[in-house]
């Protein structure tokens, strides 16, 4: 069995996440208390109990679901893991690729928590609220919706966000070119296109001021090689060296979460088992849409540390 980790992006997050991890397991504590203090404020209190509107903001549902999949990470460590040995891969979706680094070893848990608060309020702070949008186009080929896209971009930026499989594609840029990429979906067959809940166009070029901002952040930053590859999202392969990997989180700013191609490329590399750590299900949904011979299995809470123990270490 050839195993990788994944790890959860923003709108996975849940008032409650990882409060049983907490209340269970010391290492889980642990983690929250380190995410706490590097960041100056409780926001392990959020995580666990709200408000929920408090949580959903970009600046703190980053390091929150960040803080979530470590402390997973940590009970199974505790319990026995050894990532190196039994984990062939990590990747996560946007900001889960920082988590998914945080637990190869690339970043301190310290360092990750900062790195994502910057990354938040920096996402926020680039463009005006209202300004820019996303939408969600079911139905239609990657192709078609570059054309659409194209087409649309005579009225402001925009591009592919989220390539996430099963025939989801995201969009970002400016909010009317989004606005009529949406309609021309919906006219060329797509099921459905709807404009999505989202403060900021994540993922597309007007998101350069959150590149440069990160680029700053993370020179910075001390960065360690990750123990097992990343398969990075800009580029759908393995990266190994943290050099270039900091160089890939610049770009992933601006550039499309390549998410189909990733589990295309486990699937076609030998990859039998996605363990997907942290809180929610939903890249173990896509999992299923994407590839049904790749598995895929949530550890999101002490209930499943058990059975993913028993899988991981026979």
């Amino acid at each position: 069995m050839t195993v990788a980790f994944t790890f959860p992006g923003q709108g996975s997050q849940s008032v409650g996440m990882g409060k049983d991890l907490a209340e269970n397991f010391p290492e889980a504590r642990a983690v929250f208390a380190e995410v706490d203090d590097a960041l100056s404020e409780k926001l392990s209190e959020t995580i666990f109990s709200g408000p929920e509107d408090k949580l959903t903001l970009t600046a703190n549902a980053q390091p929150a679901l960040m803080a979530v999949s470590i402390a997973v990470l940590k009970v199974l460590e505790a319990k026995g893991l050894d990532l190196k040995s039994k984990v062939s891969y990590v990747a996560g979706h946007s900001l889960g690729e920082y988590s998914a680094l945080c637990a190869a070893g690339t970043f301190s848990l310290a360092d990750t928590a900062r790195l994502l608060r910057i990354r938040g309020n920096a996402m926020q702070a680039a463009v005006p609220v209202g300004a820019g949008a996303m939408a969600a186009i079911i139905g239609l080929e990657h192709g078609d919706v570059v054309a659409i896209c194209k087409e649309a971009s005579v009225l402001g930026a925009c591009q592919i966000a989220n390539d996430n499989g099963g025939g989801q594609l995201v969009i970002s840029g400016e909010k009317a070119a989004v606005e009529k990429a949406a309609l021309l979906a919906t006219d060329r067959g797509a099921k459905r296109a709807i404009l999505l809940p989202v403060s900021a166009p994540f993922h597309s070029t007007l998101m350069q001021p959150a590149a440069d901002a990160m680029r700053e952040a993370l020179a910075g930053v001390a960065k360690k090689d990750p123990v097992v590859p990343l398969i990075a999202n800009v580029r759908a392969a393995p990266v190994t060296e943290a050099d270039v990997i900091a160089k890939l989180l610049v770009e992933q700013v601006t550039g499309q979460v390549r998410w189909r191609e990733t589990v295309e490329w486990f699937a076609a590399n030998n990859v039998t088992t996605l363990y997907e750590i942290g809180t929610g299900k939903v890249l173990t949904g896509l999992a299923r849409r994407i590839d049904k011979s790749v598995a895929g299995i949530a550890v999101n809470a002490s209930a499943d540390i058990d059975a993913a123990l028993t899988g991981l270490l026979g």
